[in-house]
């Protein structure tokens, strides 16, 4: 009977251990705390959506993979990664060599360039000459505020900002001459009613990939190779699978891979 009971116990001890096990299985994927439509960002009952949400949802059913959606402040999301309280980073990373140095990467999964945006009406472009002596809003932590810092500080006030909706915000209100970010997430706000009131799109920046990065891409902690090559491989399959160019047209007219 005793002989019986133990095992019972161990029985029991295995079996818990084992649903701990899978619970921890589970990833965090990081994500940015503050709203980044048409990306991500949450509803009126605060469930988040978005195109990378629904890419994060076929990412990991692809590669079989339990993720939980997990909101991050933004200026804080790489120590979130490399310290543990989070597993992945999905939320419009680019892919640089100064992040390189501290995180890995996966392939890239969308490219989008970058843009400037400006009241209507007031003529001006997005060269660093045509924007001299303006004041440029730019989100902090962003290769947009790494960008704006090399080549229009010299000539322009940088306003930093910790959310994109603020300095999208400050444009409407006049107290910003210019506001740069992905060209995607300007065209969001572009559409919306306060946008439309307000400005337009000035134009796009000169391209440079050693400061704008080669893509965005799924961020990881370095030496995590299954996991890198279970996502590079879940990113291929459902690009061939048409999966991502269904989720990516019911946000966008047009193909964000990029080239």
């Amino acid at each position: 009977m005793k002989t019986a009971l133990k095992t019972l116990a161990l029985a029991a001890v295995v079996g818990l251990a084992g649903i701990t096990g899978a619970a921890a299985a589970a990833l965090k994927v990081g994500v940015a705390a503050e709203p980044y439509p048409p990306f991500t960002a949450p509803d009126a009952a605060g469930k988040w959506e978005g195109w990378e949400v629904d890419f994060m949802n076929a990412v990991c059913a692809e590669a079989k993979l339990e993720c939980v959606l997990t909101p991050v402040a933004w200026d804080g999301i790489i120590p979130a990664l490399t310290s543990g309280k989070i597993d992945m980073i999905m939320s419009s990373m680019s892919i640089t060599a100064e992040r390189q140095k501290t995180i890995d990467f996966s392939d890239k999964y969308y490219n989008t360039p970058t843009g400037v945006i400006g009241p209507k009406g007031v003529a001006f472009d997005a060269t660093p000459e045509s924007l001299a002596g303006k004041t440029i809003g730019v989100q902090v932590a962003t290769i947009h505020q790494a960008y704006a810092n090399h080549y229009f500080g010299a000539t322009s006030t940088l306003k930093e900002y910790q959310t994109q909706d603020e300095a999208n915000n400050d444009l409407a209100a006049g107290r910003l001459d210019a506001v740069q970010a992905d060209s995607i997430a300007l065209s969001d706000f572009l559409k919306t009613d306060q946008g439309k009131d307000c400005c337009e799109l000035k134009g796009l920046v000169k391209d440079d990939p050693a400061i704008l990065g080669a893509g965005v891409g799924v961020g990881m902690r370095k030496g995590e190779t299954e996991l890198k090559d279970k996502l590079n491989a879940a990113i291929k399959a459902i690009r061939a699978s048409g999966a991502y160019d269904t989720i990516t047209k019911k946000y966008f007219d047009f193909d964000v891979y990029g080239d």
